[in-house]
């Protein structure tokens, strides 16, 4: 397989139809958007690969310091570019889509040149495991085929572990670097279930070539290990983002005007109100219990392997889509696909529990991927973690119709901006309103189930908390894992791992139970402005077509009235044309 490096062959691009009275700066927008679009597709190959563009599947990124500080600057003369477009010159439909390209712009460039994680945390190991294993378990093409590509990123990996290191110009977080350093002692039984595949499948010379390749790649991990752990004595274990940056971010998130402090106090009173509601479920469920004897007890049913609880999964799945379709709560697209299969061991310490890979976009036939991890740092009391009443949360949150129906059907719309909004509180608070909601509409809403519900809140909860408050140096990595057991007893590996990504990914935790609160309040808004009108299914269908838009922006356009998928909406007829996060 070849690879036109220079300039990669990308699929036509979408563009939303012009609609009615289209405005003069309309294309000259769109061709900023194309321009920007490609151009981080060519810089990130990963990124490719996870859109479903496969043209760059044999490579990987220039890992150097300096990329990243063009990529700096080339989004500031993109959102430049963006911002000199007079709004008047812009259709109703296009100005929404600037305001939402100002938005992403801002968000991407606060990661980049305040937080700036990519100058104090390698993350090499996420990149080049990522891409391999996208390429391995997606088959969008003849294993073979995969295979040669993967041979190529294989064979990338040295030089891109060489350049990532020339990041590190700042002293480096001690915890990051260990979880990266945690995370290379696991990736070469990734590069040996790539050279698995391919026994038995590819000619002898090419098996032979794959497995050099796997070497080579097995061999710079373990020298970039070598070299992480050299960071350690002169690195840092100054990880918070602060109060001042964090609440510019959280004011950059666009959360319907709140800042910090009314976010913790959420969190606080959702603490405490499902805190109440799980002892009333227990005593329910056994009023001659305690409530920490009957949480135990539920626990304690499971299946008896890993393997049972994986079929476990995929069981509940299947009858959560099924309820969705008869009791008409979504619209579920024809021919999507979703795989349930376990955690590759390199992501075990970052999820702890399971996530979603979502649909590629671009692929002739997507499919969603839902991983499981079956255990932390081999606890022997993980299997408590894939209870029955757990299984069937966790499928509602990440399958149907949680992440992978949302996710798939977001895909479908035509904007390119909307592809690329990083708005976690209506894609988590969509799954995790949707484990709410689909007990509201009587699905597994018995007792036990009820239980599982709240404690799965009290966590979010717990994330709300954790996050304002360890971000503003209030609470340390320790007081936040023992923090953390207590309110919900998950085991301790799991819960040092929850909170050990919590420091890296500052507002991302809270989004899950924030997005929750935040759309139950808007579809309380939906019910009162259109009273008789309201149809659960019409508000989730008009949801999911509009995309992975922070909720604010969902607001905007339930408001004016202009859902991508409603009757004489302005993206209607492109919308219905076109064809995606962890627990």
């Amino acid at each position: 397989m070849t690879h036109d490096h220079m300039h990669p062959t990308l699929p036509e691009l979408p563009r939303p139809a012009a609609g009615a009275g289209p405005g003069p700066l309309d294309d000259r927008f769109w061709d900023l958007v194309e321009e920007r679009f490609r151009r981080l597709v060519h810089d990130h190959p990963t990124m490719a690969t996870w859109l479903g563009i496969h043209a760059l599947d044999g490579q990987l990124p220039d890992g150097g310091r300096e990329v990243v500080l063009g990529e700096l600057e080339a989004e500031r003369r993109h959102l430049a570019a963006v911002e000199a477009l007079d709004p008047a010159g812009l259709s109703p439909a296009v100005r929404f889509e600037r305001d939402l390209e100002v938005h992403n712009l801002r968000r991407s460039l606060f990661d980049l040149d305040v937080h700036r994680v990519w100058e104090r945390r390698s993350t090499a190991m996420d990149v080049a495991g990522d891409g391999i294993f996208l390429v391995l378990a997606r088959d969008f093409d003849p294993l073979p085929q995969r295979l040669a590509s993967l041979r190529e990123r294989l064979a990338a990996v040295p030089a891109f572990l060489e350049q990532s290191r020339d990041r590190a110009t700042r002293p480096q977080v001690r915890l990051w670097q260990t979880l990266e350093v945690e995370a290379a002692e696991q990736m070469p039984s990734l590069f040996e279930e790539v050279t698995a595949a391919g026994r038995g499948v590819l000619p002898e010379r090419e098996q032979r070539a794959l497995e050099t390749a796997a070497s080579a790649a097995t061999g710079a991990v373990g020298a970039y290990a070598g070299w992480l752990r050299t960071t350690l004595a002169g690195g840092t274990d100054d990880w918070m983002l602060g109060r001042e940056a964090y609440d510019e971010l959280i004011r950059l998130r666009a959360f319907d005007g709140l800042d910090a402090d009314a976010i913790l106090e959420i969190g606080l009173q959702q603490l405490a109100e499902h805190q109440a509601a799980r002892v009333a479920v227990a005593r329910r469920i056994d009023p001659t219990a305690d409530e920490a004897s009957v949480v135990d007890r539920i626990r304690a049913d499971h299946p008896a392997t890993f393997a049972e609880a994986l079929d476990g999964y995929r069981e509940a799945m299947v009858r959560a889509r099924q309820y969705v379709l008869d009791h008409e709560i979504a619209t579920i697209p024809e021919r999507e696909r979703i795989a349930v299969i376990a955690t590759p061991d390199y992501l075990r310490n970052v999820i702890p529990f399971a996530a979603y890979f979502e649909t590629p976009k671009f692929d002739i036939h997507p499919a969603g991927i839902y991983v499981v991890t079956a255990s932390v740092d081999d606890d022997p009391g993980a299997m408590r973690e894939h209870n029955r009443s757990s299984i069937s949360n966790t499928s509602i949150h990440e399958a149907y119709p949680g992440h992978h129906l949302q996710l798939t059907v977001a895909a479908a719309h035509p904007s390119l901006v909307r592809l690329l909004t990083d708005a976690p509180e209506f894609v988590e608070g969509w799954a995790m309103y949707c484990e709410q909601m689909m007990r509201e509409q009587g699905f597994d809403d018995g007792p036990t189930f009820q239980l599982a519900v709240h404690t799965d809140a009290i966590w979010r909860a717990c994330r709300i908390i954790l996050d304002v408050r360890m971000h503003r140096g209030e609470v340390s990595v320790e007081e936040a894992s023992r923090f953390m057991v207590e309110r919900t007893r998950f085991e301790e590996a799991n819960a040092r791992a929850e909170v050990n990504r919590y420091t890296y990914t500052p507002t991302y935790q809270l989004s899950y139970l924030l997005g929750k609160v935040l759309l139950l309040q808007l579809r309380g808004d939906e019910q009162r402005r259109l009273g008789s009108g309201f149809s659960l299914k019409g508000f989730h269908d008009s949801l999911l077509r509009n995309g992975s838009l922070p909720i604010s922006f969902h607001r905007r356009l339930l408001a004016d009235g202009r859902d991508a998928g409603a009757p004489g909406g302005h993206l209607n007829a492109a919308a219905r044309a076109g064809g995606a996060g962890g627990r």
